[in-house]
């Protein structure tokens, strides 16, 4: 999918990985780039920053609300035209609370901002897509969607689906013979913030900009599948032949995995 002249989408694109690949799509000529994110306060030092980089346009939303969603589409079709690129890149983690200690507020929050709202968001920019026979969706999950992990049991649910989900809506849309591609990107923790007090003993936690850079890439390949880093692509394949137990073992205490979230502070 080529970046120049096209009308970039980045939910949650005013601070982490979502701003670094706006930068990035705007220096690869994007007729616009356009950001939804809840924080007026990052959305506008976003703007300001970048906007001597090519056309920047900032909504408030909050993408849980379906409404408000759909109105702020229309608003931005009004403006700019139809969306060639979406990056469904907002997430959130609730803390490193065991499962017998989560709230049913914070299951409902992660499952809605996680996985219900790139759903309402690719379901409303889709057809518009199909439309003009051109367009790319990218699906920013996690490698927590692949492999259970201790302490993250709710955040890991919510990225399951959300793999589950957009691989099939690419094979759905290869079925349909258009030119309308998906990718699904599953990075290791990344170092924006998000999962900060995150310890990895043996996998390093990965650095923003080249994370992005390779996101980036994906779209313009049309990849369908990004692990990162690229080790993470036979996770699948140590599930199918190793027992459980091995690979517990394996993963979680050769690796160390199962104790990355021991620590967890997160965002402040």
């Amino acid at each position: 999918m080529q970046i120049k002249s096209a009308n970039v989408l980045i939910t949650g694109g005013a601070s982490g990985i979502g701003k670094i690949m706006g930068r990035m799509a705007l220096e690869k000529g994007a007729k616009a780039l356009i950001i939804w994110d809840m924080n007026q306060e990052a959305l506008d030092y976003t703007a300001a920053e970048l906007s001597s980089r090519g056309r920047v346009c900032t909504y408030k939303v909050d993408i849980t609300n379906s409404n408000l969603v759909a109105q702020t589409y229309q608003q931005v079709k009004q403006t700019l035209g139809t969306i060639d690129i979406l990056i469904n890149c907002a997430g959130i983690v609730r803390g490193n609370q065991t499962f017998d200690k989560q709230t049913l507020t914070d299951i409902r929050l992660t499952m809605e901002v996680n996985t219900i709202a790139p759903m309402v968001i690719t379901q409303l920019i889709l057809p518009d897509m199909l439309r003009h026979n051109r367009g790319h969706i990218c699906n920013i999950a996690s490698a927590g969607g692949m492999l259970a992990n201790p302490k993250m049991s709710v955040y890991g649910a919510s990225k399951w689906a959300m793999i589950g989900w957009s691989d099939s809506v690419r094979i759905e849309l290869q079925q349909m013979d258009t030119d309308v591609h998906v990718t699904t990107i599953a990075p290791y923790y990344i170092n924006t913030g998000m999962f900060n007090g995150v310890h990895s003993s043996i996998f390093p936690i990965l650095k923003p900009e080249p994370t992005a850079a390779k996101i980036i890439r994906a779209i313009e390949r049309n990849q369908t599948f990004r692990g990162i880093p690229f080790g993470f692509h036979f996770i699948r394949f140590w599930q199918a032949i190793l027992p459980f137990r091995v690979f517990d073992w394996l993963f979680g205490t050769v690796f160390g995995i199962y104790h990355t979230m021991d620590h967890f502070t997160g965002r402040k």
